[in-house]
């Protein structure tokens, strides 16, 4: 102690001193240290939970941009699919109509050509009708004028009128 106190170094003094830092150090651990270590903890833990929750959110996004191209896709698939039973439809429903058509034209032509072909009858019926009267005439003509040739030329230009 002597060498210490030949320092100028009291130790007393020092004892005193080095409870004091004692004390100090452990107020300072106590309400100081401990808090501002337990929030740079929590401050920490929250960093690597927000990473974390980045990764798992560039996962999650990549997974959900994967699913939105795979939707996309089937749309696309699906609307190519409703296109082509759409024109496969319009094609079905167009040679329908064309047929149907057709099969009320060929009807139409039928009627037509049966009345046509009664008009006919008709028109043959009053021919042949007209033609005996006037052959029933010409041949009562000529019964009752019957005189010469020339007397037949002027009765056959009289009928021909």
């Amino acid at each position: 102690m002597e060498l210490l106190n030949n320092l100028g170094i009291n130790g007393s003094l020092l004892l005193a001193q080095l409870i004091n830092f004692g004390i100090l150090l452990f107020v300072l651990y106590k309400f100081a240290f401990g808090p501002v270590l337990k929030m740079l903890e929590d401050r920490t833990k929250k960093i690597e939970k927000g990473l974390k929750d980045a990764e798992a959110s560039h996962k999650k996004l990549a997974e959900i941009s994967e699913k939105e191209s795979a939707v996309l896709v089937e749309a696309r698939v699906q609307a190519q699919e409703i296109i082509k039973k759409a024109e496969d439809m319009a094609v079905t429903q167009a040679q329908s109509i064309v047929l149907t058509a057709r099969e009320q034209t060929e009807k139409m032509l039928a009627v037509a050509q049966k009345q046509i072909e009664q008009e006919k009858e008709k028109i043959l019926t009053e021919v042949k009708l007209e033609v005996a009267g006037l052959v029933v005439m010409a041949t009562e003509k000529i019964i009752h004028e019957k005189l010469d040739s020339t007397k037949d030329k002027e009765l056959i230009s009289q009928i021909i009128k």
